[in-house]
């Protein structure tokens, strides 16, 4: 991978959202800044873009770059929402099929993939896009992957062309995160955190002056690690399922 980007979702409609809306951070391979990072709705370039290669470059002018389609470098999206449904779930839409039986809210396997239900078991407290009413950037990041990477590279990963990689990140994870806040502090955060909990956080850098924009940094640089450090990130095991995907979190951000 060249290029890294971190992509906080909003919903579909969060053009005057004062505090959610969508957000990109691009870093070369060096984690160093490319262009400027960019927060406003992305429903537009999603619609007015028809290949992975248009969808980057688009991205790329956002934040006041330019991306070099010529030197076909690959790019990574790491994307701040679930991009699955369990199977659970879809067997019950679909095939009108229901588990036989729901305990605790943790484990009930429509509300929570198995991804969730195991950072649930490691301490960490995942969203469902159905529970949390996540429902409107869920469907928007799904749908960017369907349009522009929609095959299983590996389980969590998808492509399309293998110009475009996208994978599921979890920047709250990374408040737990020893190995993320060293990357962090190039960018001058004294005191990494987490943005949602902590606004004086973000105030330290004025390119990162909003949550949504912060933790699109934290989605780019967990996936810079899953690229360059793997063994820094938590990897699928053998229980997941390629169809629900796999939520990636730094390996030490377990409680």
């Amino acid at each position: 991978m060249q290029y890294f980007i971190g992509w906080d979702v909003g919903g579909w409609n969060c053009d005057s959202n004062p505090n959610s809306r969508d957000a990109l951070v691009i870093l070369d391979n060096h984690r160093k800044l490319v262009g400027v990072p960019w927060r406003g709705n992305l429903r537009a370039t999603i619609n007015q873009t028809d290949t992975s290669q248009a969808f980057i470059e688009a991205l790329f002018q956002l934040c006041q770059s330019e991306y070099d389609s010529n030197q076909n470098r690959p790019v990574l999206l790491a994307i701040d929402i679930p991009l699955g449904f369990s199977q659970a779930l879809i067997n019950l839409l679909v095939n009108r099929k229901p588990v036989p039986m729901i305990e605790d809210y943790a484990s009930n396997p429509y509300l929570y993939r198995y991804t969730e239900q195991f950072l649930f078991a490691g301490g960490l407290k995942p969203l469902s896009p159905i529970k949390d009413m996540i429902g409107s950037q869920a469907t928007k990041g799904m749908h960017v992957l369907a349009k522009f990477a929609p095959d299983i590279y590996q389980c969590g990963i998808w492509s399309g062309d293998n110009r475009l990689f996208a994978l599921e990140a979890y920047p709250s994870a990374c408040k737990h995160s020893n190995s993320v806040k060293n990357l962090l502090k190039p960018f001058g955060f004294t005191k990494p955190g987490v943005t949602k909990l902590a606004k004086d956080i973000v105030e330290q850098v004025e390119a990162f002056n909003h949550a949504d924009k912060y933790d699109a940094l934290l989605c780019a640089l967990i996936g810079w690690l899953q690229v360059n450090e793997p063994e820094k990130i938590m990897q699928p095991n053998k229980e997941a399922l390629d169809i629900e995907g796999w939520i990636f979190v730094p390996s030490d951000a377990f409680i």
